[in-house]
């Protein structure tokens, strides 16, 4: 199971479907407050459809609160446009954080001065990000793939 966080996510589209994702694929989802929308949000619930009561997830009030219960920072990837390696070089392993920013502005640097693994997904020059649960999807498969196989 690998466990993946959404900081301060601002549209509930993105995180139903990244919920639904989550479902899909036996992973657990961590979302950190504040939100740009209710949990009970009639988007969130139309793109996560009726999956979301099967969703294994935790929310937390702040990023601290999610850090002070992380056991091995080593095993923490944040991804974020800004950074060189990419998340095709990296060895994933079963329990690993993928850590996802929010959709205007993505992770902080508060948050990304706190771990040393940061992973891009790369893209070309004629896009400038792609939409947070594609990148969460792009993730979850490329870290699955390895871990399964």
């Amino acid at each position: 199971m690998l466990n993946i966080v959404l900081v301060e996510p601002e549209i509930p589209n993105n995180t139903g479907n990244i919920g639904r994702l989550c479902v899909g694929t036996g992973n657990r989802l961590h979302l950190i407050h504040p939100f740009g929308f209710q949990i009970t949000d009639k988007n969130l619930k139309r793109s996560g459809l009726d999956y979301w009561v099967h969703l294994d997830w935790k929310e937390y009030q702040n990023t601290e609160d999610w850090i002070a219960q992380i056991t091995d920072k080593s095993r923490v990837f944040l991804f974020s446009s800004h950074a060189k390696k990419s998340y095709l070089k990296e060895s994933y392993q079963d329990g690993d954080w993928l850590v996802f920013g929010k959709e205007s502005v993505g992770l902080s640097d508060t948050i990304l001065c706190q771990f040393t693994n940061h992973l891009t997904i790369p893209i070309s020059p004629l896009v400038r990000s792609y939409n947070l649960a594609n990148s969460v999807a792009f993730a979850i498969g490329e870290a699955k793939r390895q871990i399964e196989f």
